[in-house]
């Protein structure tokens, strides 16, 4: 008896674009924009990370988080509110070497962040209608690429440094100028890059994942439930989050370097 099985679809190949593009409007702004940011943040945060100074206001206890937690031995005395290792680093170790490496994963693995410079960097694929330079496409299925699966562990990690970074931040509201309680510019500034990294952490996929991407219902978990819709409203705007840090770390960075340099006060509030 004849199979009345339809024949199989003929496998699809990749378009092949005569041209380098179809398209007549400025698809390459986006991308270009993308490696300039990426990058800008990149170079700034590795002189930083090597500088190893203008990180720490003792008058007000502003540690930048580029900085924590401060592990080194030849951390500023007072600046390393977790203690330190027993030794001094070498100039080529960042004082938060265990923070800072994570942190970077959490975002390379980051699935907003693949999107971005697998697009600017890597040009896989450019944009809709433009041809790749590419012969051959493995997606995420070869090394180094396997490793995106880790993000959920990098995920963990970033909770725990957000966590240390919230503590840096309401500490520096407990040593005001006389003693005490204590309000600036700078605990401000600390606050807001705080709250907007907690947004972009827990806007974070695998942290929506972590909330109920293995239940098959909530109908017996009403408080479970609730912390998974308010962080799938935070999702929707991951994107937005990922660029927003870039530019508050930056900025925290930078007023606390200013102001440990003795290049701009500390406008006070209260104390």
């Amino acid at each position: 008896m004849a199979s009345t099985l339809p024949p199989p679809a003929p496998a699809r190949k990749r378009a092949r674009l005569t041209r380098r593009t179809l398209r007549s409007d400025r698809w390459w702004l986006g991308p270009l924009l993308t490696v300039l940011g990426l990058s800008g943040f990149l170079l700034y945060g590795l002189v930083r990370a090597l500088q190893q100074d203008h990180y720490w206001v003792s008058d007000y206890h502003y540690l930048t988080p580029f900085y924590s937690p401060c592990l080194s031995a030849s951390c500023e005395p007072g600046s390393a509110a977790l203690g330190t290792l027993p030794w001094e680093f070498p100039w080529f170790l960042p004082y938060a070497v265990v923070s800072l490496p994570l942190l970077l994963l959490f975002r390379f693995t980051c699935y907003y962040y693949r999107k971005a410079y697998y697009r600017s960097f890597w040009q896989a694929p450019t944009a809709c209608a433009v041809r790749e330079p590419h012969g051959t496409y493995t997606g995420e299925s070869r090394f180094p690429l396997l490793g995106q699966n880790l993000h959920r562990y990098f995920f963990y990690a970033a909770v725990a440094i957000s966590v240390i970074n919230s503590y840096d931040a309401v500490l520096a509201f407990l040593h005001g100028a006389e003693g005490g309680f204590g309000l600036g510019v700078g605990n401000l500034v600390l606050l807001t890059n705080v709250v907007l990294l907690w947004c972009y952490t827990l806007s974070c996929h695998s942290c929506r994942h972590v909330m109920g991407g293995r239940l098959r219902s909530f109908w017996n978990r009403p408080v479970r439930y609730w912390m998974w819709t308010q962080i799938s409203r935070l999702n929707t705007r991951h994107m937005l989050f990922a660029w927003v840090t870039l530019g508050t770390l930056v900025l925290t960075d930078l007023y606390v370097a200013l102001v440990a340099s003795g290049t701009i006060p500390d406008l006070r509030i209260i104390n």
